[in-house]
């Protein structure tokens, strides 16, 4: 995480998503890009030379938003650059993380509603599927960075997939930065026929969670493991709110056909309805 893109619109919630990449920057010493892309869709309509001008008064304004976040003083003391581009957004965010081999991309997102309804936007759901980089998304239920206390804990949710695991060594990375209890959350999607062999399956369950923590590793509290039942993304946020969780770390990957559709919905409602941002860390490879 030593760079930072924020890819900002500057609204509310990309303000919000500001905060929490100085956050992590000044923890991890990183240099912070802020991005803003300019794109020529909404200008599509009009004739050549009034979109030309439309185009140069919205980057004039990008500019403007970007100086007044400098006189603000909200990048003091870090290591930062400013980006604005015009073209396709996608294009141009995947191009320069590529180019300044970013580590970390934060976005403000929209989401709202429940599965089956377009949660992101389509821009934010391009990012969300394609970006090569762990992508940290501030949706518009998480708490401000001034609300958070710095014991909150760190949920990594894991099916032991390659994907999963893959997530959880940035949640063990920032845990052990931040100085924060570790919660490591896995759902079962097996239907027990009995107490007994619920018991048994949490059991098995919260011994692999166990065993992912390296030994001899240092960290600030103990981890604890955490066995539900049930739907995963309504799971997962009871369990995010009841341990008034900081940061979900989630891995994700690119599935086919229908699954890609219910896979990525359920990545999509935890974002949507977090109390804190969520971590998405996607597969890149075949698992």
């Amino acid at each position: 995480m030593q760079r930072i893109m924020l890819a900002t619109d500057f609204d509310p919630v990309s303000e919000a998503a500001l905060h929490y990449s100085l956050a992590i920057a000044r923890r991890y010493g990183s240099k912070i890009y802020l991005m803003h892309v300019v794109a020529p869709e909404p200008f599509n309509f009009l004739a050549p030379d009034a979109r030309q001008r439309a185009l140069e008064d919205a980057w004039r304004t990008a500019q403007r938003h970007m100086t007044n976040l400098l006189i603000a003083g909200h990048l003091e003391g870090v290591d930062h650059q400013v980006l604005v581009e015009q073209g396709d957004v996608w294009e141009v965010l995947s191009r320069r993380i590529h180019e300044l081999s970013i580590g970390l991309l934060v976005i403000g997102t929209h989401a709202r509603g429940r599965v089956g309804k377009l949660l992101l936007g389509s821009v934010a759901e391009t990012i969300f599927r394609q970006a090569t980089c762990p992508v940290l998304m501030v949706g518009p239920r998480a708490r401000h960075v001034s609300e958070r206390t710095p014991d909150q804990p760190i949920l990594f949710c894991t099916g032991f997939s390659a994907h999963s695991l893959k997530a959880g060594g940035y949640a063990l990375s920032l845990a052990q930065h931040q100085g924060s209890q570790l919660l490591l959350i896995h759902v079962s999607k097996e239907t027990p026929a009995t107490q007994q062999e619920q018991q048994q399956i949490a059991q098995q369950a919260h011994q692999r969670l166990r065993s992912l923590i390296p030994p001899g590793m240092l960290l600030a509290a103990p981890p604890e493991t955490i066995v539900e039942f049930g739907v995963a993304a309504e799971r997962i946020l009871q369990a995010a709110k009841q341990h008034k969780a900081g940061l979900i770390v989630l891995g994700v990957r690119q599935p086919v056909g229908f699954v890609r559709r219910l896979k990525w919905a359920t990545a999509y409602e935890i974002v949507g309805e977090s109390p804190c941002p969520v971590l998405t860390v996607r597969m890149t490879e075949p698992e």
